[in-house]
């Protein structure tokens, strides 16, 4: 039969104690790493936003379509990239939730594409939105154990 070895009671009950004040962070941590999800998507999305071109003799419009013979005198673009921001915080059921927003009305046609304004064609979508929440799904897991690893070794050593 097999031996066990030394054994502290008192090594335990300290182990205890860290996670029950683990436990009381539990909230604050959640939370830290919901900020910093929406952080990292809102950096992707406002990457993926397409701008518009209004140089030379022909731009291509916030929706991706191309308008030949069309020049815009000081017409600027990156409005739809500029207006990326994230909501606040919220505990749904014990599920932490936050809203990415753009509130440009004509964000979702560049999104998911649109018919053209005559309506024989389509003017497809950029899927910034889209593709990049698939891209950080695949992070996510990696960043949330990193941000636990950390939790853990500060609050047991």
């Amino acid at each position: 039969m097999g031996r066990m070895g030394n054994f502290n009671a008192n090594d335990l009950k300290k182990f205890q104690k860290e996670l029950e004040k683990l436990n009381k962070h539990t909230d604050a941590f959640l939370q830290a790493c919901t900020k910093e999800l929406a952080a990292r998507l809102l950096e992707k999305v406002k990457k993926r936003t397409p701008v518009g071109d209004y140089s030379g003799d022909s731009y291509t419009c916030k929706t991706g379509q191309v308008h030949k013979g069309h020049r815009v005198k000081g017409k600027v673009g990156g409005w739809l990239r500029r207006d990326w921001s994230v909501g606040e915080i919220r505990n749904e059921g014990g599920v932490y939730k936050i809203d990415l927003i753009n509130s440009k009305e004509y964000a979702p046609y560049v999104e998911y594409g649109h018919r053209t304004p005559d309506h024989k064609g389509w003017v497809p979508g950029h899927f910034m939105m889209t593709i990049t929440e698939k891209e950080l799904e695949k992070e996510n897991q990696k960043v949330l154990e990193k941000k636990l690893e950390k939790l853990l070794r500060s609050a047991l050593h």
